[in-house]
């Protein structure tokens, strides 16, 4: 049984930085509509949060480090979908994607969520990403909504 381990955090005055693939589409834009209900739900301003669109997962990390060194956001939050195929691209994709977004975000010291799914098939991401509870999008906000707030109040 999943649990919520997420603090509530108000979000008024941050700002959010949202790189999306494209690639997965309706996979990545129920990440998108999850993240957003709990950017706003949370009192973050629709003004306050930049949604930008990339074709794929593998182009996350120029954006989002783009995103970080104007220094217009307080967090990103990376969007994406890489579902396994008959070859191993899946592991290579995903294992560059994270740690090029990681590299970013220690070096910078912004936070970048990872919504990036990486399931074994289209069902498994329909899961993830539908209007259940399960859906990524919302936690990885969540995740994201506390990660900035600990860095804007000075914590670390």
């Amino acid at each position: 049984m999943h649990t919520n381990t997420y603090k509530t955090v108000n979000g008024e005055g941050l700002r959010f930085g949202i790189v999306r693939a494209r690639f997965n589409e309706a996979i990545t834009q129920g990440l998108l509509d999850g993240a957003l209900e709990t950017f706003l739900s949370a009192g973050v301003k629709e003004e306050n949060i930049t949604v930008v669109e990339v074709p794929g997962s593998f182009e996350i990390p120029v954006v989002a480090g783009s995103l970080i060194r104007k220094g217009t956001v307080d967090g990103v939050l990376a969007l994406g979908c890489i579902i396994k195929g008959e070859t191993m691209h899946d592991q290579y994709l995903a294992t560059a994607v994270y740690n090029a977004i990681s590299m970013i975000a220690s070096e910078t010291g912004v936070p970048i969520t990872a919504g990036v799914l990486t399931v074994n098939n289209r069902e498994q991401a329909e899961v993830r990403s539908g209007s259940t509870n399960m859906n990524r999008g919302h936690e990885a906000a969540a995740t994201a909504l506390e990660m900035a707030f600990l860095k804007v109040s000075g914590k670390y």
